[in-house]
């Protein structure tokens, strides 16, 4: 269902920019990443947990609600925690707490997904909902589009750490549409 309108149509080329930026810089973060420190565990997570926790999550909240989010092929449901975070165990679950590592090149399948059906997921939702979609976040879509786009910023900001940290360097600012920074870190 389109639900596109004159009325919100800039907000949602806006959303449109600010993520196809932040999903770019996650995906070249991702490709210069050392294969050889994929699943190293220096944290809590590896760069692969946070790499997938980031795109599962911004997948899931791209959709109109939770009955019509259709997992990205491949993903390992079967666990206690499907966003690849390590959180507390539930000691009632037979489930394993994790999936196995996913590979680089799934990742990387994962967020060209996002970036290529990105457009048509944002055309699809309702930015004037008052509900998010999603019961445990009490806030309207559009509201719940902008903390999306936050966590998303923020744990792509945490893999160009960990990028650099691993590397030396790290991952070129993307504006969105013709915006370039005026200054560095601008």
């Amino acid at each position: 269902m389109d639900t596109t309108s004159a009325r919100d149509e800039p907000i949602r080329t806006t959303l449109k920019r600010q993520y196809h930026a932040g999903l770019s810089m996650l995906r070249t973060a991702v490709e210069r990443f050392p294969d050889d420190r994929w699943t190293d565990g220096v944290a809590d997570n590896a760069f692969w947990q946070i790499a997938y926790h980031t795109l599962f999550y911004t997948h899931l909240y791209l959709h109109p609600g939770i009955d019509a989010f259709r997992p990205f092929a491949g993903h390992q449901g079967d666990v206690q925690n499907t966003g690849a975070l390590t959180g507390p165990a539930d000691p009632d679950s037979a489930l394993p707490l994790l999936p196995d590592p996913y590979p680089k090149a799934h990742v990387l399948a994962f967020a060209e997904h996002l970036i290529a059906t990105l457009d048509a997921s944002a055309d699809a939702l309702d930015l004037t909902a008052a509900e998010s979609g999603f019961p445990w976040y009490a806030m309207s879509k559009l509201e719940h589009q902008l903390v999306n786009l936050r966590h998303l910023q923020h744990h792509t900001g945490q893999l160009i750490e960990r990028l650099r940290m691993a590397t030396g360097s790290g991952v070129e600012w993307v504006g969105s549409g013709s915006h370039r920074p005026s200054r560095p870190g601008g």
